[in-house]
């Protein structure tokens, strides 16, 4: 695919639906997965202008920062730890419509208000995240996890 995009401007749904499969043609025939990555954060950030969007690759014994768009960013993050911990260890989405109220809310930015994390998984073991931030407040609900997982499942996953 060239490296171009086209942004639906209907409703969220909309939007997701469209990019869905420009995300698979996007890293079709890249073998790199950083490449993929960083081409995967751009579009969402381009398409939705989240606050920060971004992966956590585990290594080790930890979330290490991987491709992002947005501010700097926390480096290494433990398991269990904050949002992303939390969804690496539970393998489960996690929707937060106001970070100050998730415990233990590890805040890299002081701007990021809501967020979203989906863990990646290969077969049964989580092997990254994809954090997503936003700078107001209830940005994320069911929508955004669904295609979200389903970007995660269906296309990045296979990229790493």
């Amino acid at each position: 695919m060239a490296e171009s995009l086209i942004i639906n401007t209907g409703s969220k749904q909309d939007k997701y639906e469209v990019l869905l499969p420009q995300l698979k043609a996007l890293i079709t025939g890249e073998s790199d997965s950083i490449a993929n990555l960083a081409n995967i954060t751009a579009a969402l950030k381009q398409t939705f202008d989240f606050f920060w969007v971004g992966f956590y690759l585990v290594k080790e014994d930890m979330l290490v920062l991987g491709p992002f768009q947005g501010p700097i960013a926390c480096t290494r993050i433990q398991y269990g730890k904050g949002v992303c911990g939390t969804a690496w260890q539970e393998r489960q989405t996690q929707v937060v419509p106001d970070v100050e109220q998730f415990p233990g809310h590890i805040a890299c930015s002081s701007d990021s208000k809501s967020e979203i994390v989906v863990p990646i998984l290969k077969g049964e073991k989580v092997i990254a995240v994809l954090d997503i931030d936003s700078n107001t407040l209830n940005t994320f609900d069911e929508i955004d996890a669904f295609y979200l997982e389903k970007a995660c499942k269906e296309i990045i996953a296979k990229s790493l």
